[in-house]
């Protein structure tokens, strides 16, 4: 509703007509009409053998989870020869024999890989792996403190902030196992790893920020923001900026989707953090209510030239179903599931889970999806196939002028 406050009448309705005017102009360059969530996008999802063979690997890094992807340029579109850092949690370095990992394989739970060309061929992607002294693995990333001694850390989505000097952020999940089997640990709390402009690996000069980004809500559950951010400003070159950094989370066993915001010139002071309560943003953390639910522990969430907000995510975590919600804004309302592809390993008996989008490795007209592989009983059957542990990719090609 337009509020006239002090304007007449008289000025009011020569802006209005100025307004109409120019609205039935064909090159005004007013923002297209925004789609409803409800319009389908027109696409067809198929296999990216090219980039799924990048990651069959026989010597040095031959598995992991995560693969989170960060342009370092911060702008997450697609350019020929852009550099684009890959991030890993748990990861197994060693050499693979007969289909299975030779004695003295091991596993650091976080690694990179760097991305610089547009031909995908093993010759343009590089896997780095820290090393001590000794010249054995290591993570790049471990907690600092007494208070962390027993954890270490996964790392959560990332992005480099233009505003804060092109710094490189990375949220750090604090995990603790709990018990002998593939699933027996917890998060306990999240940090925020701030690594100067230019960082490369080995990334030896880091910041560790502790943050209040761990979160316990009764009537969601437990987890941590960091699920997947989305950098919607006008020096990332998205469609229709509004000046926020958007942090997502996915708390509970309903796989809750929370999201809070910040300027980048912020991003460092957490005072100055907003958490979406499903009517508004409130300063208050424990005030987050879901936007929707069934998402997965990492996701996506890209925007689109039309006004709309493409969420990509495992649906429920895990499951064979990778899927996509369409958003009116970056906090919804979002349209129901639609299930884009069953993945095959699923009869393979691995386990599918935390599917996201890489807008900075997608070619024009299609956008690049990777998901991950894992077993119950992987302790035991990563030795019996080395391969059973390693990102998929899959890509929608879009059927329509789609600008990502």
């Amino acid at each position: 509703m337009l509020e006239l406050c002090n304007q007449s009448v008289k000025n009011y309705l020569m802006v209005m007509s100025i307004f109409s005017f120019l609205a039935c102009q064909p090159n005004s360059g007013q923002t297209p009409q925004k789609k409803s969530i409800s319009e389908p996008l027109k696409f067809r999802v198929e296999p990216a053998p090219e980039w799924t063979d990048l990651f069959y690997r026989k010597s040095g890094w031959f598995g992991a989870d995560g693969v989170f992807s960060i342009p370092l340029d911060g702008v997450d579109n697609y350019v020929e020869g852009k550099e684009v850092l890959l991030i890993f949690s748990d990861t197994y370095i060693g050499e693979v024999v007969d289909n299975k990992p030779a004695p003295g394989d091991t596993m650091v739970n976080n690694s990179v890989a760097i991305f610089n060309s547009s031909e995908v061929i093993p010759e343009n992607l590089h896997f780095v792996v820290n090393q001590d002294a000794a010249g054995r693995p290591v993570s790049f990333f471990q907690p600092r403190g007494q208070a962390t001694n027993g954890q270490y850390f996964w790392l959560g989505d990332g992005f480099v902030n233009k505003d804060m000097d092109d710094r490189l952020y990375l949220f750090a999940y604090h995990i603790e196992k709990t018990g002998p089997n593939v699933f027996d640990f917890k998060e306990v709390d999240v940090s925020l790893l701030s690594l100067p402009a230019g960082s490369r690996p080995p990334f030896k000069n880091y910041q560790q920020i502790g943050t209040p980004l761990h979160i316990s809500i009764p009537e969601m559950g437990e987890g941590n923001l960091g699920a997947g951010i989305l950098v919607n400003t006008r020096w990332a070159q998205v469609p229709h900026p509004d000046g926020f950094v958007y942090v997502y989370g996915c708390i509970g066993v309903d796989k809750n989707l929370v999201a809070a915001r910040v300027r980048p010139i912020d991003f460092e002071n957490f005072d100055q953090w907003d958490y979406w309560n499903g009517i508004e943003w409130s300063k208050d953390i424990h005030e987050l209510k879901p936007i929707t639910r069934a998402v997965s522990n990492e996701l996506s969430v890209t925007p689109l030239e039309d006004g709309r907000f493409l969420l990509v995510f495992q649906v429920l975590g895990i499951s064979d179903k990778v899927g996509i919600m369409i958003g009116a804004s970056p906090v919804g309302p979002f349209s129901e599931i639609q299930e884009i592809y069953r993945t095959p390993e699923i009869e393979e008996g691995l386990l599918p889970y935390n599917a996201k989008a890489h807008p900075a490795l997608s070619k024009p007209g299609e956008l690049l999806i990777s998901y991950n592989t894992i077993t119950f009983d992987f302790w035991n059957d990563i030795k019996k196939d080395a391969h059973i542990y390693r990102p998929r990719f899959i890509k929608m090609i879009f059927e329509e002028e789609i600008k990502l």
